[in-house]
Formats: C-alpha cells, sequence, structure tokens
C-alpha cells in the first residue's frame, strides 16, 4: 500500500453531478426492479466482452488473450440495439446505452484511466464503474495492486461522476488476506463502494475461505452494507464452502455475450448454449429460465448470483439442458495457475 494516501475531495461542480446523477440512476435501478419483478421474459443484466485481448496477464484469470483484435466498434453497435430489442436492463458497456434506457456499466483493471478518459466517461453517460484489486503490491501472480492503481483512484474520487465500486479478492493464490481488508478500507476512504470477491476455479466453483479469511470477508460485507452486497447472503454460503441453494437464470435473466457475439450461460460456463445472439429467441431464454444449473450449489459468480435474487421465489426448474454436438476444435485461452477469479 502506498506510504503516504489521502482522500481526495472531488469539487463542488462534480459532488452535485454526482448527486444527480446517482438519483437518476437510482430511480431507473428501482423501475429496473419493478420490470424484473411484472415480467420474467426479458433479460436484466448482461455482460457483453467487448475485447478479449489484456493488457495483463493475472495468474488466475482464464478469460484474457494477448492477440485479438476489438470487435468492430459497428458489430457490437447491432448487438447493444439487439439486446435493447430483447428488453435488456442493464448492460455493462459504456457507449450510445442511455439513448435506449439501459443502465450502463463497465469493469477496469483502470491502469490505463485518466483524468481525461474519466472526463470523456462522464460525457458518454456512465453509472457504474468497478476496478478489481488483488493485493496491496504487486507480485508475480498479479499486478492489480493498491500501489500501482491508487493514484487513479484518487483522479476517480476527485473527477468521476458515476458510481465506482473497488472488489477485492479473498482465497488461494491471494498471499496476503489482510490486503483484502485495506483496500476495502481504502476504498471506504475515497467515497466508493467496497465488494469483496471469493476465488474459484476454472468452472467457477468455490474454493473454501480459512478461518481468517472468513472473519475479513465478513468485515468486508460489514464496510459494504450501502451497496447491493449486503443482499448476496449466499456469499456467506460461499465463504464458509457450504453449497446454497437457489435458482441460476443464467441464459434467460443473465447473459453473457462474448467477443464472438454467443451467448454463453457465463464466463466460467463458455460453450453452453454457444448461440449467436441475433438467433437466440425469446423461446430459447424462456427453456433455459427453468433449466436447472449443474454447477448451481457450489456457484461464486456473484452477478449472476445478483440477478437470480429476483427470481428465486418463483419458476422451478425442471428442464436439464440440451445434448450439444462436439464444438469444433479451437484453440483455447490462455490459462495461467491453478485459481481463478470472477471478475
Amino acid at each position: 500500500m502506498p506510504e503516504e494516501t489521502k482522500a481526495a475531495k472531488a469539487s463542488a461542480e462534480v459532488l452535485l453531478e454526482r448527486r444527480r446523477r446517482f438519483r437518476r440512476t437510482r430511480v431507473r435501478e428501482l423501475k429496473m426492479i419493478a420490470k424484473a419483478l411484472a415480467s420474467t421474459k426479458h433479460p436484466v443484466l448482461v455482460h457483453i466482452i467487448p475485447m478479449r485481448r489484456c493488457n495483463l496477464d493475472c495468474g488466475y484469470c482464464n478469460e484474457y488473450d494477448n492477440v485479438s483484435k476489438p470487435v468492430p466498434l459497428l458489430e457490437m453497435k447491432k448487438r447493444l440495439d439487439i439486446l435493447a430489442d430483447i428488453f435488456s436492463s442493464r448492460t455493462r458497456v459504456r457507449r450510445n446505452l442511455r439513448k435506449r434506457g439501459i443502465i450502463a456499466g463497465m469493469i477496469t483493471n483502470g491502469f490505463l484511466l485518466s483524468k481525461e478518459r474519466i472526463a470523456t466517461l462522464n460525457e458518454a453517460g456512465l453509472e457504474h464503474l468497478q476496478i478489481s484489486i488483488d493485493n496491496l503490491v504487486p507480485d508475480e501472480v498479479s499486478k492489480k495492486s493498491l500501489k500501482t492503481l491508487d493514484v487513479r483512484l484518487e483522479w476517480l474520487a476527485e473527477y468521476s461522476v458515476f458510481q465506482v465500486n473497488i472488489n477485492s479478492v479473498l482465497g488461494s493464490g491471494v498471499k496476503d488476506p489482510e490486503d483484502a481488508l485495506k483496500i476495502a478500507h481504502r476504498a471506504v476512504e475515497l467515497g466508493f463502494t467496497s465488494t469483496v470477491g471469493i476465488i474459484h476455479d476454472h468452472n467457477g466453483q468455490l474454493k473454501p475461505l480459512g478461518p481468517r479469511e472468513q472473519e475479513i470477508f465478513e468485515e468486508i460485507m460489514i464496510l459494504g452494507k450501502k451497496s447491493f452486497s449486503r443482499f448476496n447472503n449466499f456469499q456467506h454460503s460461499v465463504a464458509r464452502g457450504k453449497e446454497h441453494d437457489w435458482r441460476c437464470r443464467s441464459g434467460a435473466r443473465y447473459l453473457y455475450i462474448c467477443e464472438d457475439g454467443l451467448v454463453h450461460w457465463c464466463s466460467q460456463q463458455r460453450g453452453y448454449p454457444g448461440i449467436p445472439l441475433a438467433q437466440y429467441t425469446d423461446e430459447m431464454r424462456h427453456r433455459e429460465y427453468y433449466t436447472a444449473k449443474h454447477c448451481a450449489p457450489m456457484c461464486t459468480v456473484s452477478c449472476v448470483q445478483q440477478v437470480g435474487i429476483i427470481d428465486n421465489w418463483r419458476g422451478p426448474q425442471t428442464l436439464k439442458p440440451k445434448p450439444m454436438a462436439p464444438p469444433a476444435a479451437q484453440p483455447e485461452l490462455v490459462q495461467i495457475g491453478s485459481t481463478r477469479t470472477d471478475s
């Protein structure tokens, strides 16, 4: 952690616009929840990948490569239009979304943030931004450290008008679990929300925490009481290595769209159903809504769990996934090390 840190202060103008955007976003989120409760026929959260390539190579990640090109802008706009047409309420990409009534969020490692880029994100209407920070100082597993990112966090505290969440991680592969707690406290000091992720294996499955890690987890959850994390009771089971009973709505209420434009259950279950977004019909989403997922009891993919909260009380899942044809041989994504984490 940097030896000297400061609680960066935003100007009165930034604070005013930040409050305005927060109020507008909260109203739209409440409308989204009401719409989702009223009807199960449309997605609630879409995680869309504009680019697989990453400027980092974190040892636990199975979601990056260093060769693929970004999705062309015109193609990305086409995909966003398709999503808007099926009444998606929230999509994680930043451009040209609010015109279609979509709440826009972005996940980034933060390394390329600058004051100018923050201003561009403000102007584009971004509403949520999340950065995951793995440790206090870089190591051979991860460069996403507080030491390297703290100045950019200060810029966000001073200039951003969108909501910022800092996600720390716990689990095997993280050398010092105390780092997560220090990162969470720094996030709160800067005025951000704070959440904690639990490292999972390459299938998104549970890796239980140790006793001290569980204590730190609970402390961070308390720090994050002002965020949506206070509803994530499933994570308490995850931290204790217990199965949790819930109904995963991936493929229906939650869509993961890879850089090739294919719909998958989630980032850790890529390959099924593997159907192009333009061909993914209402009937397919309806079927996935009622399809039980074999990986659900030990899942740690929090964004999918959050969406599931809306429908856990209804729609019993009685269907099984359809048989899949053998996939064509393709190069695998780069996978380094034996531990993985949710973005």
